[in-house]
């Protein structure tokens, strides 16, 4: 298949993130819609989308929605693109593994970023694997270029063999910056009409039983394309040893093994099985290096062909020297990791609402089941308030089940659960709770954004991605409109409120919503007065310690002290102190200034 654009004279070359890059590789391809799901590492895709202009950006309430709406793009004859990362596409799976059969009208890409060593994430799962399942193509940059690459040939695949296309990224492609070579062009492609046809579009069992055959055939002329595609390529140095690799790998094994011969797979699903087949009869040896699951490794044990074991991790990310180890060569040299340094706990930040209500139910001693987001950072010390962690939305689901239970000894259970994640999955939790008739408390952090992967846009917060006003989701209406007994709202500043409040609703029958709504200490500028302590009135019981604010911190001495240069004014530890010893002072205070 034939790549014009990669044979352009005009370029502009310009230092990209691997997320910029797929960002003007679709813009390039003419795409019409970016819709998406925010999650690190693959936020910036449709950030980075939205600022070239031209395509419409917009978050959806959660991947599902995200992926259907491109689908109806799609259909709708115009090219569109899906962002998510790989825990997203669990939720996005339903129908994925529908539209495969489907089809599509115009190009449809969703781009997947996977997390090798879960920087910002519960698991490290492979994305790889939905490929296959799923039973459509998949492409895998090594780089930036690669990235603007791939998604612009992902477009002209989906619409040339009838099927959506993954593109998948990790951590290390996503963030690191390169040079990308563009032309700043948007290509200029025609809407196809939408026309109805049942047997394409309407996947009854009868229909579906037909696009399944289709299916099969597609992925059989996608197998033949991937034989021959220049997106996989081999690279012929000593015939000693040859690694069989694709990814953010690919520049790991040139780095750790610069002699061996490689076949570097963009194209990861369908495999190109003659195309392997040649390059190991070309090479001695034949290994594949692959991070996490043995994706690549597993299929060509199957077909007979012999691999070298090379004992690479199938956990977390992979490195050159590991790499170099695994092989028995020379490592990189790499600079010497600065011994010494202090720790850097992930913290909730100086002023976060979070941590009053977090408080309040570390004074109740209540079970809390947890939610995806910054406030999943009230489970570490000293706060310790958060006692489960599983997926987006769990926490409501998991205060209904763990309250069937009896487990807790009479300890109250709270479900904590942020505003965005509310809209994404908690609605059904909640229904599910008041349709069984279950008790319990649950808690709704409404911070006014989705703090955690920077400040996007939601349903509650009344922002759309290109920062326009929307209709915002109204809270205490809808929890009402559900079926909710009692819904009331705090201000999780105010701690003897927020307590008093969760206290009566934890004790209270039935199933209950507290509303804890303050917009996000780095939303809001403040112009308070920062606070610090009076050396001769504090006791050094530690009570404004334990709130785990960034501002203030234990000497050796035992003397709590306050930051002031990072000091919000927000009051909380003077709210928690008994002795009148944490007192305003002028913003020019030195450095953990205190009183006396």
């Amino acid at each position: 298949m034939e790549y014009p654009f990669l044979e352009v004279t005009r370029l502009t070359r310009s230092l990209m993130s691997g997320n910029e890059a797929v960002a003007h590789g679709a813009m390039e391809a003419g795409v019409s819609v970016g819709v998406g799901y925010p999650g690190t590492p693959s936020t910036e895709v449709l950030e980075s989308l939205a600022k070239l202009g031209g395509v419409r950006c917009q978050w959806a309430p959660n991947e599902k929605v995200a992926a259907e709406v491109g689908a109806g793009v799609s259909y709708g004859g115009q090219r569109t693109l899906v962002t998510m990362k790989h825990v997203g596409l669990n939720v996005a799976a339903d129908p994925l593994f529908t539209l495969s059969y489907i089809g599509v009208g115009g190009g449809y890409v969703l781009l997947v970023a996977d997390d090798p060593g879960m920087h910002s994430s519960q698991n490290e799962q492979d994305s790889r694997n939905y490929a296959a399942f799923a039973k459509v193509p998949m492409l895998e940059p090594s780089s930036s270029q690669e990235a603007f690459e791939f998604t612009r040939a992902a477009f002209d695949i989906s619409e040339r063999f009838d099927t959506p296309v993954l593109v998948r990224t990790t951590t290390r492609i996503a963030h690191s910056k390169g040079l990308v070579e563009t032309t700043g062009d948007r290509a200029p492609i025609e809407p196809i009409p939408f026309k109805p046809k049942a047997e394409k579009w309407v996947m009854m069992p009868a229909n579906a039983r037909a696009r399944r055959v289709n299916l099969d055939s597609r992925m059989a002329l996608l197998e033949e394309f991937s034989n021959q595609s220049e997106l996989n390529r081999i690279e012929m140095r000593s015939s000693e040893l040859g690694i069989i690799v694709s990814g953010i790998a690919y520049e790991y094994v040139r780095e750790a093994l610069p002699n061996a011969s490689v076949l570097k797979l963009g194209i990861v699903n369908p495999l190109p099985v003659t195309l392997i087949a040649e390059f190991a009869s070309k090479v001695d040896r034949l290994a594949v290096v692959e991070e996490l699951d043995p994706y690549m490794t597993s299929r060509l044990l199957a077909l007979g062909i012999e691999l070298v074991e090379t004992g690479l991790p199938r956990i977390g990310e992979l490195t050159p020297d590991r790499i170099a180890q695994a092989f028995g060569a020379q490592a990189p040299e790499l600079r010497a990791a600065v011994k010494d340094l202090p720790p850097r706990p992930p913290l909730l930040c100086p002023g976060c609402p979070h941590r009053g209500v977090y408080w309040a139910l570390g004074k109740l001693k209540a079970v809390v089941t947890g939610d995806i987001g910054c406030y999943t950072l009230g489970a570490l010390p000293p706060l310790s308030a958060m006692d489960t962690c599983v997926c987006m939305g769990a926490s409501v689901s998991m205060a209904h089940g763990l309250g069937m239970t009896g487990a807790t000894g009479g300890r109250p259970i709270v479900g904590v659960i942020g505003d965005s994640t509310f809209a994404h999955s908690g609605i059904t939790g909640l229904l599910d709770m008041v349709y069984n008739g279950a008790d319990g408390t649950i808690v709704i952090l409404d911070n006014r954004t989705t703090a955690m992967t920077g400040h996007q846009g939601n349903p509650v917060s009344g922002r759309t991605l290109s920062g326009d006003a929307a209709p915002a989701l109204d809270l205490e209406a809808l929890c009402t409109s559900l079926g909710v007994q009692s819904v009331r709202r705090v201000d999780p500043l105010d701690l003897a409120t927020t307590r008093a409040v969760l206290a009566e609703e934890t004790e209270r029958a039935g199933l209950s919503v507290v509303i804890a709504q303050s917009p996000c200490a780095l939303l809001v500028r403040s112009d308070a007065d920062p606070f610090a302590v009076d050396e001769e009135l504090c006791t050094r019981c530690g009570a404004c310690v334990r709130l785990g604010c960034p501002a203030i911190m234990k000497l050796p001495s035992g003397q709590p002290v306050i930051d002031t240069a990072i000091c919000v004014g927000c009051e909380q530890c003077v709210q928690v102190c008994r002795y009148s010893a944490i007192q305003a002072v002028g913003p020019a205070c030195d450095f953990g200034g205190g009183l006396s």
